[in-house]
């Protein structure tokens, strides 16, 4: 493409936050000679990361293209890039490549990035990377395309996170890192990482894997970056790649096939092959082991071109920018954060595993007392030593210092009596899921907590409503759903019954916030949000199975939509008891839409803990005695009908939820659903997934998002 070309793409994104490129002239230490910086900057503070949109790379373009010039008229020996404080670079600007209508224009953004990084690449003097911050993506090519590399040890957060994101690192990073730091560290960086959570880098890691030449302090990071660039310059140091290796060589040529076999095993296991991009990454990976540069630059633009018009891309972009980063962080509904009450001491009510769960987060994130209660003495105790034994691994894994386990355990307390709440400001209980049980409690708390403390409760599936009946303050009580484990999940349900005010209600997500986790407001609704949509899920294929459908067909039909685990599996990890009971919730609220299984009953009865069990042969089965104490019907299923049924049931029960108005849209649905059910980004949640497949159509005759949310713009 022509210069004429990226400057016509450029002019596409007008409202585009330019990251500029600064130049400085340095003179290196010990007589080197002149050596030119560029700083990444956009001007805006620390909360607004530098990205990567077309004009951005324009004019880093023009820049490095005068520095050309400037090397061959030997003006200058060397050139370094670095960023403003905390950033390198934050990869592509991922709200521009989404509004791409056309394939060719997402070819030219390709092209642009390949473009301005080979004159990087070949500036006819050194060129260095010194990455002082967050270096994602193409922010990380940057770096790779670099000839040296520096990191600080402060910088945290480099990784190519772009099967993550539904494209592959398509401006070098698939050419340059297995030849740098070897085909399996590669696989790692590229598919491992991204896949399990979207797993980054340290500074000392990333240096460890030979992605970095030198690993320095972040106090003098750049005067040290100067020194060491200086001594390479003048040949008083020379870099080894430790981990480098030559691709057509044919011990590393075994590797490169292994490395991207496990690859592969990787990917089918974590989204069974739902999802295009991290396939697409392994392929051209393979394909460019005996590929000049050049070539696989081609390969690498063709296949960006073709990734950034997907829905998956597109639903991924929607669910990663427009959800997690953005309507996380604005609550649809929430109150105005200036009612929230001041929160210093916490009550919780229980003393079992979430209960203890609850406690260590509190005393964790918000440094106030916490006091547990229970029935009896052994009880309490064996909470408070739950959250003191989680302190200690936090403290051997170094995650925490040995003051902050000290206060933290100081922090956490137990009690057989409700009467150290008396001056508590928040009280949750996590009790038995039985109603009666909950409102005993919330009696007994209200007889001694103050007027103005909080009450919550942690129910999965009961109404708040109910257990607010009998209160004399009920306008004080607010759902506060966790889902477990708790350090792990993000997602907080907060449930707002009709009586329950505005000052509660903000002062929960104000909690919430401090508590990092992100907050979904949900009516009183049976089951709220995640339960009632993965329990109407796990019923139609629990259905499909009692009537006759083999259960490795029922479990596995949902395979196509890249879950993070079976139906089967997920019941067995929640309990058989608990999914049956909260089954038995929903049957009651909503009819026959949750069928209650008797086989599941049986299994309970028998002290069956789970459907499958390991085979002799390593695979999974269901021992015969399960199956001889179960039923089944004569109406099988194939596959595709499970899929289907499931599909067009989920369709149903989310137009029922929107309808009933228990979240405030579908983008809170999808938002619960990644956040606290860990579904695919490349879902988009689910709603995007049901639209693509027909389903939202099939049942309500429309969708749920309108065509460019999270699919392709019309």
């Amino acid at each position: 493409m022509s210069a004429n070309d990226f400057h016509h793409l450029a002019s596409l994104f007008p409202d585009e936050v330019v990251t500029h490129s600064l130049v400085q002239d340095v003179e290196l230490p010990g007589g080197a000679g002149t050596f030119a910086l560029i700083t990444l900057d956009n001007g805006l503070d620390h909360t607004k990361p530098t990205t990567l949109g077309p004009n951005t790379l324009v004019e880093l373009g023009t820049v490095l293209d005068g520095l050309k010039e400037r090397a061959a008229r030997g003006e200058i020996v060397g050139v370094g890039v670095t960023g403003k404080p905390y950033f390198l670079v934050a990869g592509a600007d991922l709200s521009a490549v989404k509004t791409l209508k056309e394939r060719t224009h997402g070819l030219w953004m390709a092209q642009l990035g390949h473009s301005v990084y080979a004159t990087l690449a070949n500036l006819g003097v050194p060129s260095f990377a010194f990455i002082n911050g967050l270096a994602l993506g193409g922010g990380l090519e940057i770096a790779l395309q670099s000839t040296y590399r520096t990191v600080s040890t402060g910088a945290g957060a480099l990784a190519l996170p772009e099967a993550f994101l539904g494209l592959i690192p398509g401006w070098g990073g698939v050419y340059i890192l297995p030849r740098l730091i070897g085909p399996a560290n590669a696989v790692k960086v590229m598919i491992e990482n991204p896949l399990s959570n979207n797993r980054t880098l340290t500074g000392p890691q990333a240096f460890e894997l030979g992605m970095a030449d030198a690993l320095f302090e972040p106090a003098d990071f750049l005067e040290q970056s100067l020194a060491w660039a200086a001594d390479v310059i003048t040949g008083k140091t020379r870099p080894e790649r430790r981990n480098a290796v030559d691709p057509l060589d044919d011990t590393v040529a075994v590797e490169w096939a292994s490395a991207v076999s496990a690859g592969r095993a990787f990917v089918e296991s974590k989204t069974a092959n739902a999802a295009p991009a991290p396939g697409k990454v392994l392929d051209v990976m393979e394909a460019n082991r005996t590929m000049g540069q050049a070539e696989a630059a081609a390969l690498e633009c063709e296949t960006l071109a073709v990734l950034m018009q997907t829905d998956e891309f597109r639903s991924t972009v929607y669910a990663f920018l427009d959800l997690v980063q953005k309507r996380s962080k604005r609550p649809a509904g929430a109150p105005d954060r200036t009612l929230a009450r001041p929160v210093t001491k916490v009550g919780v009510v229980g003393a079992g595993l979430m209960a203890s769960q609850l406690a260590l987060l509190f005393a964790r994130q918000l440094k106030v007392p916490v006091v547990m209660t229970d029935i009896d003495q052994t009880r309490v105790d064996k909470g408070v030593g739950y959250v003191h034994a989680e302190v200690d691994k936090l403290l051997a894994k170094k995650r925490i210092t040995p003051d902050a386990a000290n206060r933290t355990k100081a922090l956490v307390t137990g009690s057989v009596s409700k009467e150290p709440f008396s001056d508590a400001d928040f009280v949750i209980e996590a009790v038995f899921e039985e109603l009666n049980v909950k409102k005993q409690v919330f009696a007994e708390l209200e007889a001694i907590v103050s007027a103005e403390c909080i009450l919550a409760t942690n129910t999965s599936s009961l109404s708040v409503t109910a257990m607010a009946e009998d209160l004399r303050h009920p306008e004080r009580l607010v759902g506060f759903h966790f889902f477990n484990p708790v350090a792990v999940m993000p997602l907080l349900e907060i449930v707002r019954a009709p009586g329950t005010d505005d000052a509660v209600l903000a002062t929960a997500f104000e909690l919430a916030r401090s508590l990092k986790k992100t907050a979904v407001l949900v009516k009183d609704a049976a089951a709220f949000v995640v339960n009632r949509i993965l329990l109407r899920l796990m019923g139609e294929v629990i259905a499909a199975f009692d009537e006759g459908t083999p259960a490795e067909v029922a479990d596995n039909a949902l395979r196509p939509m890249g879950l993070p685990m079976s139906p089967f599996t997920l019941s067995a990890m929640v309990g058989l008891p608990v999914a049956q009971h909260v089954q038995e919730s929903l049957h009651q609220a909503f009819g026959d839409r949750f069928p209650v299984s008797s086989n599941l009953q049986k299994l309970i009865d028998n002290g069956v803990q789970s459907l499958w069990a390991p085979g002799p042969d390593g695979q999974q089965t269901i021992p015969a005695e399960t199956l001889s104490i179960m039923s089944f019907g004569d109406t099988p299923s194939t596959a595709e009908e499970v899929l289907r049924r499931t599909q067009d049931a989920l369709a149903e029960e989310i137009g029922l939820m929107l309808s009933e108005g228990v979240v405030a849209g579908p983008e809170d649905i999808d938002l619960c659903m990644i956040m606290g059910a860990g579904w695919p980004m490349f879902l988009g949640g689910i709603t995007p997934y049901l639209d693509r497949a027909g389903a939202s159509e099939r049942v309500n005759g429309k969708r749920f998002l309108a065509p460019g949310v999270a699919s392709a713009p019309q």
